[in-house]
């Protein structure tokens, strides 16, 4: 027994390993918040994706061979694959660009170009389509002038990668961006007291920095590209076996109530996004582990 006087202190409490753990949970309930969280995502993403695979098992290896390796199918694959890669370089190289500057200088109107780069996340696409259509078609403002010199770019593959990178560059720069403005430059400066140039600075001190960031933004940007349909459908042309994309593809399947069809032609794109999604993370893996290495 245990005998308390006036002034004595209470005696400590034990407390176990399992209540301080709880103790320290924001959020309570380590169980029910996963049982939550696999049912969003079930859900979500999981039951759709599966009802994919199921639909288009119904079709014999033969019929789907037949849905996903045709002429026109495997234009639009060439096409869609092709474009997003070609905008998502072009993004990777300006969006770098357009960070650097919004990060390192101050200029008159500095907000409004800042406001502006989102502008891609808010214009409703299809807006972006009919917008990029009537200044480049052959009568639009830009068009006019640049079909009399030969170089005609509505309804043709080199409009439908313009329509990628316009929705594909936010995803760069913001992406970029934080990190530019969260780099240490004391590090700079110290290369430059050592007599470092300022590509040496850039390649050794920055470029190794931000390049996670700057895949990341590379793969957000391809992954935007490869699905988008509104921005692309106005200003292709939508030609087969030319300007034909594969969303398009597939709406037409959908169209003529081959929903299996549809169903095979977007499982490879699924299959063929998500292994390159894949690939693209095992680069910022590496490239994490190479930075974080000692020299």
């Amino acid at each position: 027994m245990v005998s308390l006087t006036a002034g004595s202190p209470l005696p400590a409490t034990r407390v176990g390993p399992g209540k301080r753990r709880a103790a320290r949970r924001v959020l309570p309930g380590f169980r029910l918040t996963l049982g939550y969280t696999l049912l969003y995502l079930s859900l979500i993403v999981l039951i759709p994706i599966s009802a994919l695979f199921f639909k288009t098992f119904t079709l014999t290896f033969e019929q789907f061979w037949a849905a996903v390796s045709s002429p026109r199918v495997l234009a639009a694959y060439k096409l869609t694959f092709g474009a997003s890669l070609i905008a998502a370089l072009v993004n990777l190289v300006f969006g770098l660009l357009l960070a650097w500057v919004l990060v390192r200088y101050q200029f008159p109107g500095k907000k409004l170009v800042d406001a502006l780069v989102d502008l891609p996340f808010a214009l409703p696409t299809a807006v972006a389509g009919i917008s990029l259509t009537a200044l480049l078609a052959g009568n639009g403002w830009i068009g006019q002038y640049l079909e009399p010199l030969g170089i005609k770019l509505a309804f043709t593959p080199a409009g439908v990668v313009i329509a990628l990178i316009f929705v594909g560059l936010p995803f760069v720069v913001r992406t970029v961006q934080p990190v530019l403005e969260d780099a240490e430059k004391e590090l700079e400066e110290a290369a430059t007291s050592l007599g470092a140039t300022r590509w040496q600075i850039f390649t050794k001190v920055i470029l190794p920095h931000i390049t996670p960031a700057m895949l990341t933004g590379f793969a957000m940007a391809f992954a935007r590209a490869i699905g988008e349909y509104g921005s692309v459908i106005f200003i292709a042309g939508n030609m087969p076996m030319v300007s034909e994309i594969t969303p398009l593809i597939i709406i037409g399947k959908l169209e003529q109530y081959d929903f299996a069809g549809a169903t095979a032609v977007a499982l490879v794109m699924l299959l063929i996004s998500f292994v390159l999604l894949l690939v693209i993370n095992a680069l910022q893996a590496w490239q994490r582990r190479n930075a974080g290495a000692p020299a």
